[in-house]
């Protein structure tokens, strides 16, 4: 059966939903997904705060980070990572809302680069992460078995 980009990345998705279980224990939830991009939110909790009593610069990553699987893996073809770098460029603080929206920005045979800009509920700018992938062997979910 054909299935178009879309209905592929919202099965990868699915697929990856059911399996994410860092996702799950910091409460993130996905907003979007779509050929190359991704969008999720997560609220900062007090257990994420640091000494500096703002959100741990890890947490921030880690839902950039999150958003770049689902961005990179999208296309139903496994991805990992291969290098990724963040600018944290304002603190986050508990009881944030914070929002990380990803797109692609080339994909060349196995190697895809992706952006993903983390916003704070007032729409102010948090971190800028890029995320560089490699696609190697297998599909993140099998849409012929369903």
């Amino acid at each position: 059966m054909h299935r178009t980009a879309q209905q592929l990345a919202e099965a990868a998705a699915a697929a990856m939903q059911a399996r994410d279980r860092v996702a799950d224990a910091l409460g993130m939830r996905l907003l979007g997904v779509g050929p190359g991009s991704a969008s999720m939110q997560m609220s900062v909790r007090e257990d994420m705060a640091n000494v500096h009593n703002t959100c741990h610069g890890g947490y921030i990553f880690t839902l950039a980070d999150t958003v770049f699987s689902y961005c990179c893996n999208s296309h139903n073809k496994n991805a990992v990572a291969v290098t990724c770098v963040i600018e944290y460029l304002r603190p986050a603080y508990i009881h944030d809302l914070l929002t990380a929206d990803g797109s692609e920005q080339g994909l060349e045979g196995r190697n895809g680069v992706y952006d993903i800009r983390v916003e704070n509920q007032k729409g102010e700018l948090v971190a800028l992460f890029r995320g560089k992938s490699t696609q190697v062997k297998g599909e993140v979910t099998d849409l012929d078995k369903r």
